[in-house]
């Protein structure tokens, strides 16, 4: 299959800066967000504040990811993880920036990535800092909840499930084993700031890049969406795969509405 105004796109620039979002992942079972006008799907995901600060959304988000979990961890990458792997390869792609946090493109084969919302494999202790592999905290909450270990519910973007209707009272969140603090996935939440290092070393490599392919991504959140703008600003072409509006509408040279792992298909 191929998609001749995109490969011209793409034949044409050596340095592309990529930048993917969640329609990049959902061939792999992982939900998105919105829909094709950009809205939420769903109720808006939990806020960083409110994890801090108060224990029943902690013990909400801990049991809804104990379920969603299971089959978030086991995800695999797909055809379009595995084209722009490819364009790497290829020697074609100065940077791929990606505002999801399922690691499917390093899986993928992909070496230079940036994950600019973090990564949901590592849960990160809001006290000391340390890092441990969310799978070992999975067994931790297994553990602490047995009885919540029966329960299934239908994935939900980003790890999570609907487990709207579940008394989580009961649910217990073991604290980090070394200082007894507040432990997080090591994920940028809502509300919660990109760190600084981790735009500036995009910043960094944006200003190398010819050219700016966008894949599965609305760009409704100003995170992704910043760097769009920096590269309108230095005035190279901009191309977006996605289904459907993205805010940067009126900033691209091209747009292609078609499914991500179809849309890049001819670099396989």
């Amino acid at each position: 299959m191929s998609n001749p105004p995109l490969q011209d796109f793409i034949d044409r620039h050596d340095k592309l800066f990529v930048l993917t979002g969640a329609g990049c992942s959902t061939n792999s079972g992982i939900p998105d967000y919105r829909d094709s006008f950009g809205n939420w799907k769903r109720t808006q995901p939990v806020n960083f504040q409110s994890f801090m600060s108060d224990e029943h959304t902690r013990r909400r988000y801990w049991a809804r990811s104990l379920i969603g979990w299971r089959r978030f961890g086991q995800a695999k990458p797909n055809d379009a993880h595995h084209a722009l792997a490819r364009l790497e390869a290829n020697g074609r792609c100065e940077m791929l920036l990606t505002q999801n946090v399922d690691r499917l493109h390093q899986s993928a084969g992909h070496r230079q990535v940036i994950d600019l919302h973090g990564r949901l494999d590592l849960v990160r202790c809001m006290g000391c800092g340390r890092k441990t592999p969310r799978s070992e905290f999975q067994d931790a909450l297994g553990r602490a909840n047995a009885e919540w270990l029966t329960l299934d519910a239908a994935d939900a973007p980003d790890g999570d499930a609907d487990l709207e209707h579940e008394e989580f009272s009961s649910f217990q969140v073991p604290p980090c084993e070394a200082c007894g603090s507040i432990l997080k996935p090591d994920v940028v939440f809502f509300g919660e700031n990109v760190p600084r290092d981790v735009v500036a070393t995009a910043q960094d490599h944006l200003a190398k890049a010819d050219a700016m392919l966008i894949v599965g991504s609305s760009l409704m959140v100003y995170s992704g969406f910043r760097f769009v703008q920096a590269a309108a600003q230095r005035s190279i072409p901009i191309a977006a795969v996605n289904l459907g509006r993205t805010r940067a509408d009126d900033l691209l040279t091209l747009k292609v509405e078609e499914r991500c792992e179809a849309a890049l298909a001819f670099l396989l």
